[in-house]
C-alpha cells in the first residue's frame, strides 16, 4: 500500500472512536443511572484497562510509570468525568459543541510543544468546524447549563493536552498500543475510584439497562475505540487526529434522529457539510512538508531538489527520510 494509502486508512480507522464516543450523550440518557457522572467513568474506564494490562501483562517502567499517569488522567479520568458532567448537565449536541473546541487547542498546544506551524489554513479549519457544529446542534431549545458549559471546556482542554502530551511522548520501545492504552485506562480509572466510592457510593441496585449501557460503554467506548485512538494519534498528526473530534457531535445528531425521532433541518444539513469540510481541509494539509522558500540558485549550484514524501527539512536543510 502506498504512504497515501496507508494514511487514507488509518485516518478512516481513527475516525471510528469518535463516532463511537458520539453515541455517548445517548447512551448516557436513556440507559444510565442519573446523576453519576464518577460512576459512569470509572465502569467505562477501569474494567477496560485491567482486561488490558491482563491480555499484554506488560507494566510501565521508569518514567512511564508517571507519564502514564498524566495521560491517565488527561485522556481517561479527568475528560471522562468532564464528558458526563457535561453530558447529564447538557442536551447532547449542546455538550458536542462545547467539546468541539479541541482542535483549537490542540493547534495552539502542538505549536508550543510540538514545534508545528499554524497554517492559515489551519485556523480557518477551526472556525468553518465551530461554525459547522454550532449549525448542527444548536437549536432554540439548547438549554446552556454553566456548570455543564465549564465542565465541557475543561474536558476539551484535558482531552486536547493529552492529544499533544501523547504524541510527543510516544510510547516505550518494543511496548505495544495495546499495553500503553491498558496504562491509561488502568490510571484513569485509578484516579476516579477514591471519588466515586467517598462522593456517589454505589448505587443500590442496578437495571439490566444500566448493566447494558456499563457493558457497552466500557467495551465500544473505552477498550476498543481508545486502542484506534491512541494508534491514529501515533500514526498521523496530531492536529488532524484532533479534527475526527468532529465526527462526534455529527454522530450524535444522526442518532437522535434515528433513534429519538429528531428531525434535521437544512441548516443542520449545512452544518453537518461544514464539519465534515474542516475535517477534510484539515486532512488534506496536515500531511503536507512545508514549502521551501524558492530562490534563485547560485552559479554552479545544481537545481533545488523537488519535495516528495518523505522529505523534510531540519534546520533549514533538505532532508529524506525513509518510511516506517
Amino acid at each position: 500500500m502506498s504512504g497515501r494509502g496507508r494514511t487514507a486508512a488509518d485516518t478512516l480507522i481513527t475516525a471510528l472512536a469518535p463516532m463511537v464516543w458520539g453515541s455517548t450523550y445517548l447512551v448516557t440518557t436513556e440507559f444510565l443511572p442519573p446523576d453519576r457522572p464518577f460512576l459512569a467513568a470509572l465502569t467505562r474506564a477501569l474494567p477496560a484497562g485491567l482486561l488490558l494490562l491482563l491480555l499484554t501483562r506488560t507494566l510501565p517502567k521508569g518514567v512511564w510509570w508517571w507519564r502514564a499517569l498524566v495521560l491517565g488522567t488527561l485522556n481517561i479520568g479527568a475528560f471522562l468525568y468532564l464528558l458526563y458532567i457535561a453530558a447529564y448537565l447538557l442536551p447532547g449536541g449542546v455538550a458536542a459543541l462545547v467539546m468541539a473546541v479541541q482542535p483549537v487547542i490542540v493547534l495552539l498546544l502542538g505549536a508550543l510543544v510540538l514545534r508545528e506551524a499554524i497554517r492559515p489554513a489551519h485556523a480557518l479549519a477551526c472556525l468553518l468546524g465551530a461554525l459547522g457544529v454550532a449549525l448542527l446542534v444548536v437549536g432554540p431549545e439548547a438549554a446552556l447549563n454553566p456548570i455543564g458549559v465549564v465542565a465541557g471546556l475543561l474536558g476539551a482542554v484535558c482531552m486536547g493536552s493529552g492529544i499533544v502530551l501523547t504524541k510527543r511522548w510516544g510510547r516505550p520501545e518494543g511496548v505495544s498500543v495495546l499495553a500503553t492504552t491498558g496504562w491509561q485506562l488502568t490510571a484513569g480509572g485509578l484516579v476516579l475510584l477514591p471519588p466515586t466510592l467517598l462522593v456517589e457510593g454505589l448505587p443500590s441496585s442496578i437495571t439490566m439497562a444500566n448493566l447494558g449501557g456499563y457493558v457497552y460503554l466500557g467495551l465500544f467506548g473505552a477498550l476498543l475505540s481508545y486502542v484506534v485512538w491512541f494508534r491514529g494519534i501515533e500514526r498521523l498528526p496530531a492536529l488532524a487526529v484532533s479534527f475526527m473530534s468532529f465526527a462526534s457531535p455529527l454522530t450524535a445528531t444522526i442518532l437522535g434522529f434515528l433513534v429519538l425521532n429528531e428531525t434535521l433541518t437544512v441548516v443542520q444539513g449545512l452544518g453537518a457539510l461544514a464539519a465534515v469540510g474542516a475535517v477534510l481541509l484539515v486532512q488534506l494539509t496536515a500531511h503536507r512538508p512545508p514549502r521551501r522558500p524558492v530562490s534563485a540558485a547560485e552559479p554552479g549550484e545544481a537545481d533545488p531538489e523537488p519535495v516528495g514524501p518523505g522529505d523534510e527539512f531540519v534546520g533549514g536543510q533538505h532532508t529524506r527520510t525513509t518510511g516506517g
